[in-house]
């Protein structure tokens, strides 16, 4: 049955693998995957599901922390090609959705009419608008419009049994209607009917009355007086009663200006306590957090820019105030004491810190104690009674002997915790069972929701009879049952579930192997390559579609094994050898890794710096020790080796390379750089004075632009420095470790370390290769050190002072360039030069050195490039551009026919004014 659809279907080990995990503890590998491409593919999957009596788990961007996101069933993604806002009506202050749509999308198209979608987890950039109303999704901003149940109207929903129907609010007249036509529809809002008829009180009296009751079957939506709300009651059912193939979403007015006041206090506790006096000032959030939080960045020299702007303190508050006007938001916000922000950017920065801090501080530094996991995240009470629920729980845990931090959406009394629980023994984790039930007993003294914000899957569902009482729970029961009779929807999750010690992914029985590697992987949260694996926690940010860099392959593919967290899980599942049990070998792996553009946004992007460009390197160098390379290996990956001899013969070299390109593993679409008449080397004559450096003449600016190494020259001796060239020719070897060739790549830096002096600066001109000097050097050979910096970098040293130039210039920045060292530099010689700076998020180029010329995916690099890159292009048509990177250069230059240049070339074109 589902050869008949047109999505993609999967039940490879690699596809499977992917999907095991999500950002929960929870591990469950999937029976196989479905990316549907329209409803009727949908249908077919449930169809087929149905016929086989198979489990069926729909999945939303993966960042679930209960559980709830994986289980042994089908799973089906929607978020590759069902993710449209089919349609805006600002009148009625409604979108309608398909499933797979980002949260960001719909609220950006919602802004274009004054408009917004208020739930805004911190996933919101790549949270689905279906996963969100399958967990009942919050955001700080649910102070101002609630969760996401109270903004949604209507729900297009299809049953596990093949029922289709639309559910929303219900008049009497209208529930009758439909129970008198019968049907699969009728039948079930008559059982519902009679369901709610019988637990109605008990609803009334047990449900707590609080904002951020997630917790549980939304039973309460039924009641008379919520307008017999089927489409709500739907919300927080975690996938096990129905799927949604389309959303009628709820819109408010966005503020067209907002104020962020940050206040700092002695501790948490006192920042608990302020929140009822807070709330009166009216704030659309008010958020919480503790000095662990902070304290944990400063360790790891994360975000101090943006930590020096709170306020003294050992845990602070952020309060938002939204307003038509900035006078009025400010008016709010000055009624209260605090640090008052307006500046939109700085804004963004210290929400920032509070999206990201607890996924940054998610490892432990060193290899003292467990890390910090979610099994007790989201717990909610009253927000008039938090202080003391904040102290109770904190000696709770010290009690029970754990450690943590505390933030939250203290505006709703929404509490998280990562509590450094010990779950890879039997001991530790029954002592972490005792801590949950007495932390359950804790919630409810205090009338609170087990699950404040990501619902209960199977991490709290075991405890919902306290929460409810055991009449409760059945009337739960029920309630699943209505809908899904043959228990197939997300089995084991929220109504019962298994225990909260079952199928964890880092339990008892997680038993990794531990390989030997080429490169050593040792950083600040412990040593080994299997270290390294568990770096990802799943939180999915590169599964963002804007901002930053990372992850470019995802974005041109939206394919969950080509993101960075896709990949992690590959490896993790390699090393568990269970689901991909050819180590090394695996093809799946591999297939996974070729994908990565090895751009390093990575590195940087992701909260808990996952480098994906180093462990794909490692893991090739291992695939190919009994496998033949591909031909580009020859052609790009030793680029370095055969390009000199190419090059004394240029002319012959240019035309062979545009007749070779199928032999050479090249997409027919490419132009091949062109080799110059004349390297650099051959017309470098010294004559400068002053500070001694070293230019490094690397293999691209050597052979093909060596009028970028001769713009730097003559920079840099304008700066006061006497220019030598490496004794020898070197290469740092960038291309080898697309490819594996770690073997090769040392050899060129034990080369490189003979040649190059260590007690003078060597200049390097390109992004990549200073990459390698900066990263990979200590990493192939350890302890090793060479003195590289950027042209940017040296001349601020030196307090070069530039020379005018006022032009209007694009910025675009390598990626290795942006996720190792910044752009800070380059903007600031520029802005000395009295030029007008645009530095847009332009994204990664698509090139990334030889992935862009390879045939199989050329299509996906132009996509890549069509993302930010070249729009941002197209609107700042009359700017010079600026890129050092060789392939960002090659991309522009190739797809948008715009000249670059390079900021030596940019600079020298001042010097040569003033010394013509």
């Amino acid at each position: 049955m589902l050869n008949s659809t047109q999505g993609e279907v999967r039940f490879d080990a690699g596809a499977r693998a992917a999907y095991a995990a999500d950002a929960s503890n929870y591990r469950q590998v999937p029976l196989g995957v479905v990316l549907p491409r329209s409803i009727d593919d949908v249908l077919a999957a449930v169809a087929a599901c149905r016929a086989n009596g198979a489990p069926l788990l729909v999945r939303g961007g993966g960042t679930s922390q209960s559980g709830q996101g994986v289980n042994e069933a089908l799973v089906v993604d929607c978020s590759k090609y069902l993710d449209r806002v089919l349609e805006v009506d600002p009148q009625r202050r409604v979108a309608r959705v398909q499933p797979g749509v980002v949260c960001d999308a719909l609220r950006e198209a919602a802004e274009r009419h004054g408009l917004t979608f208020a739930p805004d987890p911190a996933t919101h950039s790549r949270c689905t608008l279906g996963g969100m109303i399958a967990n009942n999704s919050c955001g700080p901003h649910s102070v101002m419009a609630g969760k996401t149940v109270e903004n949604i109207e209507r729900l297009e929903i299809l049953t596990y049994d093949g029922a289709r129907f639309w559910v929303g609010r219900t008049s009497d007249e209208e529930l009758q209607r439909i129970i008198g036509r019968g049907g699969r529809q009728g039948e079930i809002y008559a059982q519902l009917k009679a369901l709610i008829e019988r637990y109605g009180d008990l609803v009334r009296r047990r449900f707590p009355k609080i904002k951020r009751r997630v917790s549980g079957y939304n039973l309460d939506q039924l009641l008379p007086e919520n307008g017999f709300d089927v489409a709500r009651a739907l919300v927080g059912s975690e996938g096990t009663c129905a799927l949604t193939l389309q959303a009628e979403a709820r819109l408010v007015k966005s503020p067209r200006e907002r104020v962020l006041v940050v206040q700092g206090y002695d501790d948490i506790f006192a920042a608990g306590d302020a929140v009822p006096e807070l709330l009166a000032a009216r704030p659309i959030a008010c958020e919480g957090l503790d000095e662990f939080i902070i304290g944990g960045l400063r360790e790891r020299g994360l975000r101090l820019d943006d930590i020096a702007l709170l306020p003294p303190g050992k845990a602070w508050v952020m309060l938002e105030f939204g307003a038509d006007t900035l006078e009025e938001a400010l008016a709010m916000a000055r009624e209260l004491p605090g640090k008052v922000i307006t500046e939109k950017k700085l804004l963004e920065r210290l929400w920032s810190i509070r999206e990201t801090g607890a996924s940054a501080t998610a490892l432990t530094l060193g290899a003292a104690g467990p890390d910090p996991v979610v099994g007790w995240e989201d717990a909610a009470v009253d927000p008039m009674r938090l202080g003391a629920y904040l102290r109770e729980f904190r000696a709770l845990i010290a009690r029970f002997g754990y450690r943590t931090s505390l933030y939250g959406h203290f505006g709703d009394g929404c509490v998280h915790a990562r509590i450094d629980f010990a779950l890879r023994s039997q001991e530790g984790v029954a002592h972490w069972r005792r801590f949950l039930a007495e932390a359950a007993e804790l919630v409810v003294k205090y009338g609170g929701s087990l699950s404040g914000e990501h619902g209960d899957g199977q991490a709290k569902a075991e405890f919902l009879p306290v929460m409810f009482g055991e009449e409760l729970v059945q009337a739960f029961r029920e309630f699943k049952r209505i809908w899904d009779p043959a228990g197939k929807m997300n089995p084991g999750k929220l109504v019962d579930p298994y225990r909260a010690d079952q199928h964890l992914r880092m339990g008892p029985s997680y038993k990794p192997v531990e390989m030997k590697t080429h490169m050593r992987f040792k950083s600040e949260v412990g040593d080994g390559f299997l270290r390294a694996s568990e770096r990802c926690i799943g939180m999915g940010k590169c599964r963002s579609l804007k901002g930053g860099t990372m992850c470019p392959s995802y974005r041109g593919t939206r394919e969950e094994r080509f993101s960075t967290r896709g990949r992690a899980r590959l490896l993790q599942e390699m090393l568990r050898g269970e689901v991909i049990t050819e180590g090394w070998a695996s093809e799946d792996v591999k297939e996974a890794l070729e994908w990565c553009l090895a751009c390093k946004g990575c590195a940087s992007d992701c909260p808990t710096h996952t480098d994906m460009a180093a462990y794909k390197a490692e893991f090739l160098s291992h695939y190919y020790e009994r496998r033949r390379r591909p031909i580009q290996a020859l052609t790009m990956g030793r680029i370095g080796e055969w390009a000199p001899y190419a090059a004394a013969f240029p002319k012959v070299s240019n035309l062979l390379g545009s007749l070779a390109k199928a032999v050479a593993g090249v997409a027919k679409e490419r132009d091949l750089p062109k080799f110059a008449p004349r390297t650099f080397r051959s017309q470098f004559r010294p004559a400068g004075r002053g500070r001694r450096v070293v230019l490094l003449d690397d293999t691209f600016n050597n052979h093909f632009r060596p009028e970028t190494a001769s713009a730097a020259q003559r920079v840099l001796e304008a700066a006061g420095c006497a220019i030598e060239l490496p004794a020898e020719r070197i290469c740092c070897g960038r291309p080898y470790y697309d490819f594996g060739m770690l073997d090769r790549a040392k050899r060129t830096l034990e080369h490189a370390l003979r040649v190059l002096p260590r007690d003078v600066p060597v200049v390097v001109l390109e992004p990549g290769c200073l990459s390698v000097f900066r990263d990979e050097l200590p990493r192939v050979v350890p302890g090793a050190r060479i003195p590289a910096m950027s042209l940017a970098e040296v001349l601020l040293e030196m307090d070069f002072c530039p020379p005018t130039i006022e032009q209007q210039v694009l910025l675009h920045g390598h990626c290795h360039q942006k996720a190792l060292i910044g752009l800070k530099a380059e903007q600031t010689l520029l802005k000395a030069a009295g030029c007008e700076v645009l530095a847009p998020d332009t994204g990664c180029c698509g090139m990334a050195g030889s992935f862009g010329y390879r045939p199989e995916f050329y299509e996906t690099s132009k996509k890549i490039a069509a993302l930010e890159l070249l729009p941002a292009l197209h609107a700042a048509r009359e700017s010079l551009v600026l890129a050092d990177g060789f392939s960002c250069r090659e991309q522009i230059e190739g797809l948008a026919k715009r000249k670059t240049l390079h900021l030596a070339e940019l600079l020298e074109k001042g010097v040569r004014t003033l010394f013509p």
